[in-house]
């Protein structure tokens, strides 16, 4: 069982820990004695302060032991320990954990587990374990002859003798299309993910939403998904609106719904009255010869020249 009483001699064993540590940090950053700790039987590690830049309340960490009925002091260790007021680094959390919403940018790469609980096989596999842990697209056998008929050379000949492709390769265009040519396609925990993560984003309880006037499942300006989530989700396509080019939610709302208000006309300004009934005086004015002539300037117009 272990002592909770320091040893003796290795407690007053300071001097020979302070040069233990002395040699071990650098010049002049080794401080004052702390602490004794008995770590065991006749074992004792001898703390001091260090003033070491950087490493606040961090603490220099001496173990000194003594044998058997032995009164000579020996030295174990030293290290740099931190103390309880030391200044630390955050833990280690791995990329993936670190990565957020918003971090990839133009050539970044974001690896898929092979086991991602947001994806599962797209279609059945082809053969046994090993087809399935290949990696390769699973696909089923009839697409395979699809494909098969769609890669066929074409022999030489007349039209007529040639492989009738066309249906076939319409036929897998449409699986492709479905999902179908994908080796993974997106599970159900990862719809249910998906949702949780759009509904939170722009959904009812958000306060645009609380504030609009109506809600997204009767706006002109929704643009409804495909498939299970076309029941609670659609795109905005209001380009003036917050949410514009993201999925929202059918209960989400916000102040630019298509029905919410409308625009009145903005009104047209009156046209300009002309009073046709009032003279320029200075418009005309009498020659000398008892005619009239148009007025040239404001020096003929008072008789001077």
């Amino acid at each position: 069982m272990r002592s909770r009483t320091p040893d003796r001699l290795c407690a007053e064993a300071v001097d020979l820990a302070r040069v233990a540590a002395e040699e071990a940090a650098a010049p002049g950053t080794v401080g004052e004695h702390v602490d004794a700790v008995a770590d065991g039987d006749r074992v004792v590690t001898h703390l001091f302060e260090s003033k070491e830049p950087g490493y606040r309340g961090w603490r220099w960490a001496v173990t000194v032991a003594r044998a058997s009925r032995a009164k000579h002091v020996t030295l174990d260790e030293t290290v740099l320990l931190p103390g309880p007021d030391a200044l630390l680094a955050p833990e280690w959390v791995p990329w993936s954990e670190r990565l957020r919403p918003g971090d990839m940018g133009p050539g970044d790469l974001l690896p898929t587990e092979a086991e991602d609980l947001r994806l599962e096989p797209g279609a059945a596999p082809l053969g046994g374990a090993e087809d399935a842990g290949a990696g390769a697209a699973q696909v089923s056998p009839g697409v395979t002859e699809l494909a098969d008929a769609e890669d066929a050379d074409v022999e030489p000949g007349s039209p007529a003798a040639q492989p009738a492709t066309t249906t076939r390769g319409s036929i897998a265009a449409v699986a492709d299309e479905l999902g179908m040519g994908r080796s993974r396609v997106l599970s159900r925990y990862g719809l249910h993910v998906a949702a949780d993560r759009w509904e939170e984003e722009y959904g009812p309880k958000t306060a645009m939403a609380q504030a609009a006037p109506a809600n997204c499942v009767s706006c002109g300006f929704l643009v409804p998904l495909a498939g299970s989530l076309r029941q609670a989700f659609g795109i905005c396509a209001n380009e003036f609106g917050p949410a514009d080019g993201h999925v929202v939610s059918l209960g989400y709302g916000c102040g630019g719904h298509s029905e919410a208000a409308v625009m009145p006309r903005p009104p047209r300004p009156a046209p300009p009255v002309i009073d046709e009934t009032v003279v320029d005086p200075f418009a005309l004015r009498p020659d000398r010869t008892g005619g009239s002539v148009e007025e040239s300037g404001p020096a003929e117009e008072f008789g001077h020249s």
